[in-house]
């Protein structure tokens, strides 16, 4: 079953009109094969769009035996045509989506895509709740380049550069570009001395977070006590290991490290290993208990002392020590 859910005025098949203040959904288990009219014949007066939209994922739903007399194609979002059609293009007999908000448009989206957890996710996630929708990245009618729209009525105005991003997940935009244009503030971090290699193309943005939402409001991609975004690529980090770091398992890699960019080595948050250790080892035992304290004969005037990872190199986590002596 197919349902196209939009906000405000809507037909159904019959030709009534729906007034709702709220949302109106039409099913295609309501409609007649003949109320469907097929895209080649959307194609007649919406040319531009059509010739986008026949290389995308969308479009080969059409070729879809299990699909004949159903909403394929342009009617698979805008709903049945044959009102539309006979109306003379009557836009009060066919669901539109100008001057629709970023939720509204969505939901159309998400009535078929449910399939991925991400999906399912989507709205608890931060772009759902900072109105950011769907079509703000994706384009229905495929691709569009370096011509990102700055509202949905820019598409019928805009071409294809990239075609062959349609195939893949009919973004306007590759990433980074697509990503950046909102998140300037990471463009910068990205240009930081020590930072991933993002802009220079040998990582993508989605490596690390779900843009589909999820439980945690960086959209990080998480794994059960520790970051599955960076430990898909710092594997030895992870253990498990005898003797564990805490805030590796509590806080994650960004307790010590900036993921985006930074001016230190190794990104880490601080420009001394020293002052990032003393975030948590602050306190002085004179017993030299251990961690989280500080023994006493760690003078810190003396240089010895300046630099934590001289004798504590197993960080991350041992097998060996508890203090992670080497």
């Amino acid at each position: 079953m197919i349902a196209w859910v939009v906000t405000g005025t809507v037909s159904q098949a019959s030709g009534d009109v729906i007034e709702s203040d709220s949302s109106a959904a039409i099913l295609a288990a309501n409609a007649n094969p003949d109320d469907f009219v097929g895209s080649e014949t959307c194609k007649a007066c919406h040319e531009d769009q059509f010739k986008k939209f026949k290389s995308t994922k969308h479009a080969k739903l059409q070729d879809v035996a299990s699909w004949k007399d159903k909403a394929q194609g342009c009617e698979s979002c805008h709903g049945p045509g044959k009102l539309h059609v006979e109306g003379g293009g009557d836009k009060t007999k066919i669901i539109t989506f100008a001057g629709k908000n970023s939720k509204q448009i969505s939901e159309t989206c998400l009535a078929c895509h449910t399939g991925k957890e991400s999906h399912n996710n989507f709205r608890r996630g931060e772009h759902w709740r900072n109105d950011v929708g769907c079509t703000d990245c994706h384009s229905s009618h495929g691709s569009f380049g370096n011509n990102r729209p700055s509202s949905i009525t820019e598409i019928g105005q805009t071409t294809v550069q990239n075609p062959g991003i349609a195939t893949v997940a009919m973004l306007k935009q590759s990433e980074p570009q697509l990503c950046i244009g909102c998140h300037t503030e990471t463009r910068a971090q990205f240009s930081k001395p020590f930072h991933h290699k993002v802009l220079e193309g040998a990582m993508k943005c989605s490596d690390c977070h779900n843009a589909h939402g999820g439980f945690e409001s960086k959209q990080t991609k998480l794994a059960v006590g520790a970051d599955a975004s960076c430990i898909k690529c710092h594997g030895d980090k992870q253990g498990p290991f005898a003797f564990e770091h805490a805030p590796l398992k509590t806080e994650g890699c960004s307790a010590c490290h900036t993921p985006h960019g930074s001016a230190n080595p190794k990104m880490l948050s601080r420009n001394s290993v020293r002052q990032l250790c003393m975030e948590c080892h602050s306190a002085i035992s004179a017993d030299s208990d251990g961690p989280p304290n500080t023994p006493s004969f760690h003078n810190q005037t003396n240089i010895r002392f300046l630099n934590c990872t001289v004798c504590h190199t197993t960080v991350h986590g041992s097998n060996a020590s508890n203090r992670f002596l080497r």
